[in-house]
């Protein structure tokens, strides 16, 4: 069985938020929530990164441990729903999760929160799949039609990555070794042979370190 994981490569996320604008069109989430946003660290200077942050539907959530009325509920794909229903908008999810995944409406009285929303996976909820009812409380089912979340299908360099944990591990293993070797991938090996320099420039025998 599958088991459906987001992953952010900071070595390729431009900062552009497409994957932002493409959540808010296709889920028309509340206004005042957003259930992706882009953080960027070291703004403007040497080292800076960027990543698209949302709920990564852990495995072990910290939000359905503190739920006082256990509104949320883990399907068989491993995506972390909830349950608009049950939820008493109490906060305590916001408080538990790490990546400040849960939002709460910022239309209420003063003091009041509403209901929490957050990212569904683009699975929806416990309604019927794609009933108008799921889609006004939750959003795009895009899972049940065979389909992956949309941010991740927007964006532009393939930076936000979705969908089974395996395949999504495998392909960031094989984009941090083509990182680590790339040096030698474009020809270095071929071009200085078994020759390399020593600290002073001199040309000595020897493979370079990682091979040819």
């Amino acid at each position: 069985m599958a088991r459906m994981k987001f992953l952010c490569d900071a070595e390729r996320c431009i900062e552009c938020n497409a994957c932002v604008t493409a959540c808010k069109n296709e889920n028309e989430v509340p206004w005042g929530v957003n259930r992706r946003r882009v953080v960027t660290i070291h703004d403007g200077s040497p080292g800076e990164r960027s990543l698209s942050v949302a709920c990564m539907h852990c495995s072990d959530a910290p939000c359905a441990a503190v739920c006082p009325v256990d509104c949320f509920y883990t399907t068989d794909d491993g995506v972390v729903l909830h349950d608009k229903d049950i939820c008493i908008g109490c906060g305590y999810c916001f408080y538990a999760c790490p990546f400040g995944a849960p939002q709460f409406p910022v239309a209420e009285a003063f003091g009041q929160r509403g209901k929490m929303d957050k990212c569904t996976f683009c699975a929806g909820g416990p309604l019927p799949d794609n009933s108008p009812e799921e889609y006004s409380k939750y959003g795009a089912n895009r899972l049940a039609e065979g389909k992956l979340p949309l941010c991740a299908e927007m964006c532009a360099t393939r930076a936000l990555i979705a969908g089974d944990g395996d395949t999504v591990s495998d392909i960031f293993r094989e984009r941090v070794t083509w990182r680590g070797s790339s040096g030698f991938a474009h020809g270095w090996g071929v071009a200085y042979k078994n020759q390399h320099r020593d600290s002073k420039g001199k040309a000595v025998e020897g493979k370079a370190a990682g091979g040819d």
